[in-house]
């Protein structure tokens, strides 16, 4: 009975301790209770804000998700650039390695060829001070030569006074003789005193012999295929030198009128023609701005002259100096050439064009210009020391073989003939029928200078006496305008037109 009260008591005791805790619980859960009984709808309205909060929170989410997903892509993008950018990067820098390396074998080269180089240029240099003073001793023994040649050419001047002393003392003999004849009145001493008077001349002339005045056409050559421009002679020799407008050079026997040889080369047409003085070399003035040199033995081209702008127009050598050449141009100039090199040593502007010059000696050139002017030049200097008016154009100027007269040639159909030693006109030639062949028309003087050729736009050649200065000598036969003339030593007179060449004696 005991144990069972005891049950009892102890059952009654659990249940007020669950009583109490119920009632603590109910305490603590009250809010929730309270919560519980609240009206549905105002949980729905709270969990609805909550849920769009939510929902808007969400979609900045995935707004900035995206946002990372676009730079995680481009950065990825970047990423693969960058690291192509860094393979092509290290492979420019082991190619610039590889560079750097030959560059720098090339630069220990180089170095090498400089060095050599310097040296080199020290022996130049060297060699150069040497040659430097050969110079300056040739250059003296070339001062010493001129002062020589200078005292000789005064020497020379000098003889030349002699002899235009010995020639006023035969005129003034021929005066005497032919006042002797007036008063005596004898037919025979004028005779005798016009051979003396000739023979005294001829003696103070240099010893040429009496060019006879030609008559008759010997030979007639095929010459040229358009026109034949330019004649001249060999110094002492028969043969003739002819050029003409098909680009061609020829070698005459004029004995035979045989073609000895042909020179080819030229690049227009031939307007003049000279000849060292001693006849190794042949050069011609061409329309094509150039002077052509061959050598006369094997007919090889030595020398192409270049430097002129425009028509070169005449062309003469040295008669003192074999490698020395003058040449004018339409271009205003003359030039001097050097044969040996093949170079122009000096250039002389002029203030009109120069049709056509020789050289009187060996530093002294004449030249007729388009203004109607002669003048003389010293080509040492460059200058020009005379000028004389000599006609209203001068289309041509011969020297004769003793270099005491010029003869000049104009548009105004006249041939004066200067005086080198006084520089006056010491003859005027004209005739009713003779007219120059515009600048083409080349007249010359005969060996003993007695006698003056000149061709016409007729085709008649005129041949006046310088010593009797009347009517001229016709030569007829030419069927076209005789373009120029030339004179041989031996006596022979060449004259040419378009087609042909004719040989007169």
């Amino acid at each position: 009975m005991v144990e069972a009260e005891a049950g009892r008591a102890a059952i009654r005791r659990a249940l007020r301790s669950l009583k109490r805790r119920h009632l603590a619980e109910e305490g603590a859960h009250s809010p929730a209770i309270e919560a519980l009984t609240r009206p549905f709808a105002a949980h729905a309205l709270e969990w609805k804000e909550k849920a769009e909060k939510h929902e808007l929170e969400l979609q900045q989410c995935y707004k900035a998700q995206s946002r990372l997903s676009e730079q995680l892509v481009t950065e990825i993008e970047e990423g693969k650039v960058s690291k192509a950018l860094l393979k092509e990067k290290e492979a420019m820098v082991t190619s610039l390695q590889a560079e750097l390396e030959k560059t720098s074998e090339e630069n220990v080269q180089l170095k090498q060829s400089l060095d050599e180089k310097i040296k080199a240029l020290d022996l130049l240099i060297q060699e150069h001070q040497t040659v430097k003073s050969e110079l300056e001793q040739a250059l003296t023994k070339l001062k010493a030569a001129e002062d020589e040649n200078q005292n000789l050419v005064d020497r020379w001047m000098l003889e030349k006074m002699k002899d235009a002393e010995r020639l006023n003392e035969a005129n003034a003999m021929y005066e005497e003789m032919v006042l002797k004849l007036k008063t005596a009145g004898v037919g025979g001493i004028q005779l005798n005193a016009q051979q003396e008077t000739d023979g005294i001349i001829r003696r103070s002339e240099a010893g040429y012999i009496e060019t006879p005045i030609p008559s008759t056409c010997t030979i007639t050559i095929r010459a040229h295929d358009g026109g034949c421009g330019a004649l001249m002679f060999e110094h002492n020799s028969d043969k003739l030198i002819s050029g003409g407008q098909d680009q061609t050079v020829k070698i005459w026997g004029a004995s035979t009128g045989a073609l000895t040889a042909t020179l080819h080369g030229c690049l227009g047409s031939v307007n003049d023609l000279a000849v060292t003085n001693d006849n190794k070399f042949v050069i011609a003035a061409c329309s094509s701005n150039k002077l052509f040199v061959w050598e006369v033995s094997g007919g090889r081209p030595r020398h192409t002259l270049t430097g002129h702008t425009k028509n070169v127009s005449s062309v003469d050598a040295s008669w003192v100096k074999s490698f020395v050449v003058a040449s004018s141009s339409s271009d205003r100039t003359i030039k001097v050439w050097d044969l040996q090199t093949g170079f122009c040593k000096s250039t002389i502007m002029s203030a009109s064009n120069p049709n056509s010059l020789a050289f009187i000696d060996g530093d002294t050139i004449c030249s007729g210009h388009r203004d109607g002017n002669l003048r003389l030049w010293d080509i040492r200097s460059g200058k020009c020391t005379t000028q004389i008016a000599a006609h209203l154009d001068v289309t041509s100027v011969c020297v004769s073989r003793s270099r005491n007269f010029v003869l000049t040639s104009g548009r105004d159909n006249v041939h004066n003939l200067f005086d080198v030693r006084t520089l006056e006109i010491c003859g005027t030639f004209r005739a009713m029928g003779n007219r120059v062949v515009s600048s083409w028309g080349k007249p010359s003087i005969s060996p003993d200078e007695n006698c003056i050729a000149a061709g016409s736009s007729d085709g008649s050649v005129y041949i006046w006496s310088r010593l009797k200065n009347g009517t001229p000598t016709i030569l007829e036969g030419h069927s076209s305008p005789v373009l120029a003339s030339a004179w041989c030593g031996l006596g022979a007179l060449a004259t040419s037109d378009r087609n042909h060449i004719y040989i007169w004696s």
